[in-house]
């Protein structure tokens, strides 16, 4: 038995489960309507995502079932002891990396986010799971609350908030990388700049697309 499969956190991410297929039914149909170019433009560009998220605070955003279960199961190989989140939401894919620190023996999780009302949600649903004792949440702008005060060494590191802002993120938690760190990124496509960086060896990363939604990097140096 793990902790991702047991009480209180297997009902927990059940129920958040539910909620979030229930929200993503009603935006995503939206979303899916807009031009292919409007949506790279929106997902590109920090001032336009963080409109339109600000629109969706009810909407959990999360990662699928699948994706957490890789993220427990990555954070367990690598046997993670500090790892960092941008983008926290309403605490799904925390949830599953504190998990695998739990059952790692201990550790840290930074994540940030930006929307209060969902840093309130999040903090009640880490409470909720047992795992608080693991989890740091940093409220506001990444790029500031990531910017400073951050392990010496960092495990595994998590992209998952606005997709423009993935190189920048990358940038601030970089030096912090060990060789074999991984780093996964969700709907990594749609930050191009990005994916240009850690597919090209020259910048120190093993890169694959993995599944339909992650891409998966390693640090080589």
């Amino acid at each position: 038995m793990t902790t991702l499969s047991t009480v209180p956190l297997a009902p927990l991410l059940d129920r958040l489960f539910a909620q979030a297929d229930e929200s993503s039914a009603a935006i995503i149909p939206t979303f899916a309507q807009m031009p292919k170019e409007e949506r790279a433009r929106l997902m590109a560009s920090k001032t336009e995502y963080l409109e339109f998220y600000a629109k969706m605070k009810d909407a959990a955003l999360a990662v699928s079932r699948e994706t957490g279960t890789l993220l427990y199961m990555l954070a367990r190989t690598c046997r993670a002891r500090t790892i960092v989140e941008f983008g926290t939401s309403f605490g799904i894919s925390t949830l599953h990396l504190a998990a695998a620190l739990r059952d790692n023996g201990g550790g840290r999780l930074i994540t940030s986010e930006f929307e209060p009302s969902k840093i309130a949600r999040a903090r009640e649903n880490i409470a909720a799971s047992g795992l608080a004792d693991l989890v740091e949440l940093r409220e506001g702008d990444a790029l500031q609350t990531l910017a400073k005060d951050l392990p010496e060494q960092v495990d595994l590191l998590l992209l998952d908030g606005a997709k423009g802002l993935y190189p920048a993120i990358l940038a601030l938690v970089e030096n912090r990388l060990r060789p074999g760190s991984l780093i996964l990124a969700d709907n990594a496509d749609w930050s191009p700049e990005y994916l240009e960086r850690v597919r090209s060896p020259q910048h120190g990363y093993l890169s694959v697309p993995f599944a339909s939604e992650v891409e998966l990097s390693m640090r080589l140096d």
